[in-house]
């Protein structure tokens, strides 16, 4: 697949403090990348550099093929979306939208041509001649994607544009974002903090700390073979395990219960059960006392665990991930 966005041992310098120190990464043409990191990781000072709004203190960045680093954001054949949305208060949904076409002197009737697609595309039709107070924070959302997207950008910036909305409200976006982005075929670079948000909507993720690229796949394989320690406990939950001179990550699915007198088993005693709708989560000390285990058990299981309960654990040896 062709890189749309190559960025090459790029670094960022505030006050003589490296914020990222050299990083690179290939972004593909038509995908939906997400760059996932806890705050403060440098994932939205990334963004601004593809952007336009930071220049790289060292390295390059190529927007298909050409270096872009000294181009005026205007001048990127990108848009970004952020938090706020930032839409014109006196115009209408319509308006807001065409805005941009008009300041780049595009004809009236190309204007009402891409505005009318945009609206269908983001089921906005019916409220094209609302102003921005009158919508929704999905809507506004919508609204400020459709104003990206209406000029035809190679690729679409969105710094978490989901977070300040309401829980459901989020689950709901994702889904329609991850449909829009399929729709339109334009290459989505997402900034989030929020992993399960990175791991439903992306074709690949690109886990951030300290500034670098930890690891870049996807969902499944940063999930199941997660490359670093930071990213075995950032993603999901997983059990650490020191055994001799090696670190191993085990899923608490990949943990199976039962008897201690079972064939392989491990010996150790419950020490907390929460409930969680489909699964009851289990906290087991090892026998040794020298490690705690999470485990998941299906509620729809004959036999449930209490806490104090004496029971057998073990996984199979191929669950095991090496994160040394």
């Amino acid at each position: 697949m062709k890189n749309i966005i190559t960025i090459e041992n790029v670094e960022k310098h505030f006050a003589n403090q490296v914020i990222i120190p050299s990083l690179s990464l290939d972004i593909q043409e038509g995908e939906f990348l997400t760059i996932l990191g806890p705050s403060g990781c440098g994932k939205t000072t990334l963004l601004r550099m593809i952007a336009g709004f930071e220049k790289p203190s060292k390295g390059a960045i190529k927007l298909d093929g050409k270096v872009i680093n000294d181009l005026e954001p205007y001048k990127r054949d990108m848009n970004m979306v952020f938090q706020n949305y930032a839409l014109f208060p006196h115009m209408t949904v319509e308006e807001n939208i065409r805005f941009g076409l008009k300041m780049k002197g595009v004809s009236n009737k190309e204007q009402k041509e891409r505005a009318e697609e945009v609206l269908h595309l983001t089921q906005l039709t019916e409220l094209r001649s609302r102003k921005p107070k009158q919508l929704s924070g999905g809507q506004q959302q919508r609204v400020a994607i459709a104003r990206a997207v209406v000029n035809n950008p190679k690729v679409l910036l969105l710094d978490e544009p989901l977070g300040a909305l309401d829980f459901k409200l989020r689950k709901d976006l994702q889904r329609e974002l991850k449909n829009l982005q399929r729709n339109l075929g334009i290459t989505f670079v997402y900034v989030t903090h929020d992993q399960e948000e990175a791991m439903s909507m992306s074709d690949r993720v690109a886990v951030m700390n300290n500034g670098k690229v930890e690891q870049l796949g996807t969902p499944e394989e940063i999930y199941y073979k997660p490359k670093s320690l930071f990213v075995a406990t950032f993603i999901g939950e997983n059990n650490i395990v020191k055994d001799g001179e090696r670190l191993f990550a085990l899923r608490p699915e990949k943990i199976r219960t039962g008897s201690p007198s079972d064939t392989g088993m491990r010996t150790g005693v419950v020490e907390d059960v929460e409930f969680l709708g489909n699964h009851h989560k289990m906290y087991i000390r090892e026998e040794s006392g020298e490690n705690l285990f999470i485990a998941y058990q299906p509620t729809d299981k004959d036999a449930h665990y209490k806490v104090n309960d004496i029971i057998g654990f073990g996984w199979n040896k191929e669950d095991e991930v090496d994160v040394t």
